[in-house]
């Protein structure tokens, strides 16, 4: 699946290890060319495409024994005694270069769409545990900016930064209370986001799970367009 866009988007395929190799290199480790995040941060691991056997066994010795390993989208397939965990299929939807924000959408932003920093953690962790938007602990606001709206003071949508590889920045943990749907939040949110993003050279791309045909739709119509399935896995390490 590709959208045709003319932008170098080589580093979308491999968005965690491009990450912890630059941007977020110093929320993760590394062992010769196995990379992870910290584990508050988030759990994604990352090898080569063509990791040899030398690469499972530093991501092994990085995560330790019995432990989870989220290999995101990484097509490499890991030893026999590596036991599957998970597979979830998704897509990769970028935003096309050139694209603006609808000004429709842009304007409707609001002055509640307020940044979210460390006083936000545990409300934000409360809200992913209910709304399930994907993987987040208590350190994800640390791989960028997230933004939330609240409601008579309560958090009720978020969506924010995550994966950085380079010329990129991906939108994630985009998300709403279900006492809030239906608002218009997560519009708000994502194309804040991808206004902040634009402004700073950069562009926005995310995932999202194939059977969530709701949000995809919600994404083509701000402007995405799909570039590619993807496989998202993860195991536990011998």
């Amino acid at each position: 699946m590709t959208n045709g866009d003319s932008g170098d988007t080589t580093a979308l395929d491999d968005p965690v290890g491009e990450s912890l190799r630059g941007r977020h290199a110093d929320l993760g480790r590394r062992a010769g060319r196995a990379a992870t995040y910290l584990p508050e941060v988030a759990t994604f691991s990352a090898v080569p495409a063509e990791a040899d056997a030398a690469d499972w066994a530093d991501l092994a010795r990085l995560l330790g024994r019995d432990a989870f390993a989220d290999m995101f989208s990484c097509p490499a397939t890991p030893p026999p005694d590596w036991e599957p965990v998970f597979v979830l299929e998704g897509r990769q939807m970028i935003w096309p270069a050139d694209r603006r924000p609808d000004e429709a959408h842009a304007a409707a932003t609001g002055t509640d769409v307020v940044e979210l920093g460390e006083a936000d953690v545990p409300e934000m962790l409360d809200l992913a545990a209910r709304t399930r938007p994907g993987p987040f602990w208590p350190r994800t606001r640390d791989l960028g900016t997230y933004l939330g709206v609240r409601d008579g003071g309560t958090l009720v949508a978020m969506a924010g930064e995550r994966l950085r590889p380079p010329g990129w920045t991906e939108i994630s943990a985009v998300c709403t209370a279900p006492e809030a749907r239906g608002r218009g939040h997560a519009i708000r949110l994502v194309t804040a986001l991808v206004t902040r993003i634009l402004a700073h050279d950069r562009r926005p791309f995310l995932h999202v799970a194939e059977t969530n045909t709701e949000a995809i739709a919600l994404y083509e119509r701000l402007g995405f367009t799909s570039r590619k399935h993807v496989t998202f896995r993860g195991f536990r390490t011998p």
